[in-house]
């Protein structure tokens, strides 16, 4: 399962920490590595890791964690972090670190597989860019090294990428947990059309976009969650729905 851009510079900052030091780092040093307002939201990246299944928590022994999976998928021992202080600037050096990753679908997909022009009844191989929100938003990361064969008759003109779905906020639009969505690069959209939009710079998710004057509702298709209203200017539209796989 892909990382969210936190969470990634989260494992990547331990894994250097105890490389170095040979103990993970405190939550405060966490905290101060990833410049975060509170440890509670450390407490929500490491929450992510473990259910993610790159770290777990250990009971009975003080704030400590066993690094089931490193940044690139080695297996570390645990430690505590009861030991020795870190060493000091060595936090923000150890995320400058990190893997860079970005939350933003921009047009570098030359990179990876490449999409060939085909006829409606073949096929053509587009890059599965990462995992989207139907839900609360998540980061969507690049990830080029996966392709996916789609049939052309989902394909319109110009470019295309697929991202799949994390959540069931989009059901009863057709688009549930798990779904491949297909979807055509572009910056604008029609009113009530389902986009990837880009929240402030930060957040990716799924979904249909309606504008009410002078702002733009992000609208769910489940009762259980609501519609986010923001100033034009929060939101960025990168693409637009234009087909869903499923494997069953």
């Amino acid at each position: 399962m892909l990382l969210t851009q936190r969470q990634l510079q989260l494992l990547t900052y331990i894994h250097s920490y105890v490389v170095e030091h040979q103990v993970p780092p405190s939550f405060e040093e966490m905290r101060n590595a990833l410049q975060l307002k509170s440890k509670s939201g450390v407490h929500r990246l490491i929450s992510g890791l473990e259910e993610r299944g790159y770290i777990r928590r250990l009971a009975y022994r003080a704030r400590a964690l066993e690094i089931v999976r490193g940044p690139h998928g080695g297996p570390l021992a645990d430690f505590s972090t009861e030991g020795p202080a870190a060493a000091a600037g060595s936090g923000a050096n150890a995320v400058g670190r990190a893997r860079p990753s970005s939350n933003i679908v921009r047009g570098r997909f030359g990179a990876g597989p490449r999409a060939t022009p085909v006829s409606e009844s073949g096929s053509r191989s587009l890059p599965l860019v990462g995992r989207i929100a139907a839900g609360a938003p998540i980061e969507a990361l690049l990830d080029q090294s996966t392709a996916i064969d789609v049939p052309g008759l989902l394909l319109g003109e110009g470019e295309h990428y697929v991202l799949q779905v994390s959540g069931d906020s989009m059901v009863d639009a057709g688009i549930v947990d798990g779904d491949y969505a297909v979807i055509q690069r572009c910056e604008t959209s029609e009113n009530g059309s389902i986009v990837v939009a880009l929240i402030e710079d930060r957040e990716v998710t799924l979904k249909r976009l309606r504008r009410r004057g002078a702002s733009i509702a992000l609208e769910p298709a489940n009762p259980a969650y609501e519609t986010r209203i923001f100033g034009p200017h929060q939101i960025r539209v990168q693409g637009r729905l234009v087909g869903i796989l499923r494997r069953y």
